[in-house]
């Protein structure tokens, strides 16, 4: 065995993605909808606050078995107008009980799923005009983006997206193998995606983002080299290649796969670095964990001026001071806690129908958690963040000295730095931080595998 393979097969462990800190599954379930609301009015309350919009649509027609989503599959189109009502009365509840959502501006809505354009684009433009015409939207970088499905989204889409001033499209293709394709239960050819990039660029949309995934069922050196440069045919502006998550305990479908057909460890791990060789000698740079950008696109730039930002809609150009989504298990987020919604589908309608916020669970940050939160942040964007005292330089020293030692991280100037070598191992290096990780040393997994 290599010394990069033992390396990996070392590091690669069950640990967080850190869309969040604390995470979901450490969350204590302590904030009441009452306390959720004064939250936002605590965070909105500054004059120059700003906030952000997330609303998840859930419905796909067919299940990816790859997909960690929370979903609802059907064929049923009837289901959409009632649930786009959902959540154009579960926004009228928050505006009666919160005023300055209408006086502080939209920095930032995103729409993921599921699949949004399982909607129809009339009943996207339903939805968006119960929306908009309740608020203010930021005049100047307003960002307005949405996560699609190739295979399921059309011109007529596309043209309700713009004239709502939707400048990002996020599309889904994660491989380009047909083999692949097949073993996911995602049959989408080439044509296909490239048809929707040139009906988006020809419409002016100004950034189009590929997620990608590395780890699938029979993905070979190969096949990861094949998709990368059919992606670079294509030049989308973003590029996200996620490490599959493999979590058969929480989504069953995975269970399809043989353990044979799925590359793990170095083998796992070299799909991705195959993949971004490739897109770095196209002239990409590769942004935070899991992310490539074109120099001039906003990630970039934002990487660039060190504004770069990560919450639960991914990597983000811009903060805001206010994260609310709307929808089923949509998560919030203040300074000072998170808000889940309702998981499952009746239960957030009975909620709604009832007028009520539909509260699944939520987590109200103590003075430690906004601590450990902020390194985690700095170190998942920037890749080094600064010790907050000698003890806890200290205490680094002794438990990343293995990390130290294979010069993955470094500590210098009264920084934790993350190298060049450590940067597959960014999601090793914030579990340090994670103090409550440390505290619930869960005997049942909980997480994916780091690599």
């Amino acid at each position: 065995m290599s010394e990069n393979s033992k390396i990996l097969e070392k590091y690669d462990l069950p640990i967080p993605r850190y869309t969040s800190y604390p995470t979901v599954p450490f969350w204590e379930n302590n904030l009441e909808t009452r306390q959720w609301l004064q939250d936002i009015k605590k965070t909105l309350s500054p004059t120059d606050s700003s906030w952000a919009l997330y609303l998840h649509i859930p419905f796909c027609e067919s299940l990816c078995t790859f997909c960690g989503c929370n979903t609802v599959i059907t064929k049923n189109h009837g289901l959409e107008l009632d649930y786009v009502k959902s959540i154009l009365k579960e926004f009228a509840i928050y505006l009666e009980n919160e005023p300055l959502l209408k006086e502080r501006p939209l920095k930032h809505i995103h729409l993921g799923g599921g699949t949004p354009t399982f909607l129809t684009a009339e009943n996207l433009g339903y939805l968006f005009k119960g929306l908009f015409e309740k608020i203010k939207i930021q005049e100047k970088r307003f960002e307005a983006s949405i996560e699609v499905d190739p295979r399921r989204t059309n011109l007529e889409h596309l043209n309700v997206l713009r004239q709502f001033g939707f400048n990002r499209i996020s599309m889904g293709v994660q491989d380009f193998e047909h083999e692949v394709q097949r073993l996911i239960n995602r049959i989408q050819p080439f044509e296909i995606t490239k048809d929707l990039v040139d009906q988006s660029r020809q419409l002016g949309f100004e950034s189009v983002n590929f997620d990608l995934i590395y780890g699938l069922a029979k993905q070979t050196i190969d096949s990861m080299k094949k998709t990368a440069e059919l992606t670079l045919l294509l030049q989308p502006d973003r590029i996200a290649l996620y490490s599959f998550a493999l979590v058969p305990w929480i989504k069953p479908a995975q269970r399809l796969f043989k353990d044979e057909d799925l590359p793990a460890g170095s083998e796992k791990r070299e799909l991705y670095e195959i993949a971004r060789d490739i897109f770095l000698n196209a002239g990409y740079l590769e942004i935070g964990m899991d992310h490539f950008a074109k120099p001039e696109e906003d990630l970039s730039i934002a990487m660039k001026n060190k504004s770069l930002h990560r919450n639960f809609m991914g990597y983000t150009n811009q903060k805001s001071d206010l994260l609310l989504a709307l929808g089923v298990s949509g998560i919030s987020q203040t300074p000072y806690s998170f808000h889940q919604n309702e998981k499952l589908l009746p239960k957030y309608e009975i909620s709604i129908n009832q007028s009520q916020i539909p509260t699944s669970k939520g987590h109200l940050l103590s003075d430690l958690d906004q601590k450990r939160q902020k390194q985690i942040l700095e170190f998942i964007t920037l890749g080094e963040t600064a010790f907050e005292s000698e003890e806890q330089r200290k205490l680094a020293e002794s438990e990343l000295a293995e990390m130290i030692r294979d010069n993955l991280v470094e500590i210098k100037d009264g920084k934790l730095k993350l190298t060049k070598l450590g940067k597959p191992f960014i999601r090793n290096v914030c579990s340090f931080f994670d103090e409550r990780l440390k505290e619930k040393k869960q005997q049942s997994p909980l997480f994916s595998k780091s690599l």
